[in-house]
């Protein structure tokens, strides 16, 4: 009997990790439109009003005393969107840092949504806080994407796609950044999106500069450490715990040290040291850089100077977030607080639980390409374990659930176990990672209501 010849994929089937790009974007555009769906059927405003300060207007009017409220339904929904600290990232991006409580929210994202104001209202004749806000939002929706096609990138790096299961771990991957926790504050105007851009193309830039290095092309990989770098640094600017990212350039110093020490001082050792250091000087100026600026407007030619210019690090960042929110050192460890705790225990699990698999020697359920590629998980754990670190004992520990979306290592986590248990379905489980994806989305989407409705958590 003649053998049947190979039928094509349904035309339903429209996720295939065969064609990554195409059906990453697919499901962007899916998941998108099923967050907005959720948006339309918010109840109302929620417990607070304060989105209304903002006085939305109808871009284009002549005089703001004659422009009207937005009736619109179609920008009425999107306008959902602009709640809790949405509201200040606007108001800085249109008006600049007014009142000293606004430097708590990333300089370098509010610089970017600023400057995209500036360009449309000169060339494109846009106005208003509308459109600011509208802005914000399709600027987050692009680089929410772009961080989707970075992620990717970065996993095929770490994985390569010699395999059936390195690839689906690479498509995985991306995927899961789609329906993360992060939910709305992804398509909000925040700097999530922006910041998971920024970090995931900086370590993609990394880890193509240690494949280079390994190959022996010294020039190239030097200038994409410096890539590197600045997108770690402007992440920073966007983000404070960007700074993290900068572990990498410390490990890597060490362990250049480390070889000098026993193996004795080389040429491409003292060039690639150099470039170690001056990339960390790098990093370092995205968090110092704002507090200059901040330290100039309240500290300098000023009657009364502000309480933290005195300190022995005057940051303005540290200030605020201390004295205006209350963040500090077991400051968040409440009895009123706990419910917030329960929430952020999946993630802070999931974080954790990464880190300690990127740092064990067992290979069975890691789909790594090289020795090389391996060892940029160990890399990974420490920046991502810290942030886990600092969101359970210093942080308002909710947010957890949203600045983990520009952290590759734990999607690379859930991608490698749901491959492995598919490889092997009858092997013993102690946790279902499928229930575990599948409880992550249902979360994203209900989280989505609760902040179209203003109300908690954000």
């Amino acid at each position: 009997m003649s053998s049947k010849a190979a039928q094509p994929a349904p035309a339903w089937l429209l996720l295939n990790p065969d064609h990554p790009i195409k059906s990453l974007s697919i499901a962007f555009c899916l998941w998108k439109s099923l967050l907005l769906v959720a948006l339309v059927c918010c109840p109302g405003p929620g417990y607070d009003t304060s989105t209304g300060l903002l006085s939305y207007l109808v871009p284009g009017a002549a005089d703001i005393n004659t422009q009207q409220p937005v009736s619109h339904p179609p920008l009425s929904t999107l306008l959902k969107l602009v709640r809790w600290d949405a509201i200040y990232f606007v108001h800085t991006a249109e008006n600049g840092y007014v009142y000293e409580q606004e430097w708590a929210f990333g300089y370098g994202y509010s610089q970017v949504l600023s400057f995209l104001v500036f360009v449309l209202r000169h060339f494109g004749g846009v106005s208003g806080v509308t459109a600011v806000a509208l802005i914000a939002i399709a600027l987050s929706h692009i680089t929410h994407f772009l961080s989707v096609l970075a992620l990717y990138r970065l996993s095929v790096n770490v994985f390569g796609q010699g395999t059936t299961a390195r690839k689906l771990t690479c498509f995985l991957s991306a995927a899961f950044h789609i329906v993360c926790p992060a939910g709305a504050f992804l398509s909000a105007p925040y700097g999530e999106s922006l910041f998971s851009f920024l970090n995931f193309s900086g370590f993609y830039v990394y880890s193509s500069s240690l494949l280079d290095d390994n190959a022996g092309r010294t020039l190239i990989s030097s200038i994409k450490l410096l890539i590197a770098a600045v997108l770690f640094s402007a992440a920073t600017t966007v983000r404070s715990n960007g700074i993290l990212s900068g572990f990498l350039f410390a490990y890597d110093a060490i362990l250049l040290l480390q070889r000098t020490l026993f193996q004795g001082l080389s040429r491409h050792a003292c060039l690639r040291l150099c470039v170690t250091v001056i990339g960390g000087c790098i990093i370092a100026v995205g968090m110092i850089f704002p507090q200059v600026l901040a330290y100039a407007d309240f500290c300098l030619d000023v009657q009364t100077p502000r309480p933290w210019c005195g300190r022995l690090i005057p940051s303005i960042y540290g200030w605020v977030q201390s004295y205006y929110w209350n963040v500090g050192f077991l400051r968040y460890w409440t009895i009123s607080n706990l419910p917030l705790f329960l929430l952020a225990i999946p993630m802070l699990f999931t974080l954790c639980r990464s880190s300690v698999w990127a740092l064990s020697p067992s290979k069975a359920d890691k789909p790594t390409s090289s020795t090389l590629s391996a060892s940029l998980l160990t890399r990974l754990a420490v920046p991502q374990g810290l942030l886990a670190i600092l969101a359970f004992t210093s942080y308002h520990v909710q947010i957890i659930n949203r600045i983990c979306s520009g952290y590759p290592l734990w999607y690379w986590y859930l991608a490698c176990q749901l491959v492995h248990d598919r490889r092997e379905p009858h092997r013993k489980r102690k946790l279902d990672w499928g229930f575990v994806v599948q409880g992550m989305v249902v979360y994203a989407v209900f989280q989505a209501v609760l902040f179209g409705s203003f109300l908690p958590p954000a």
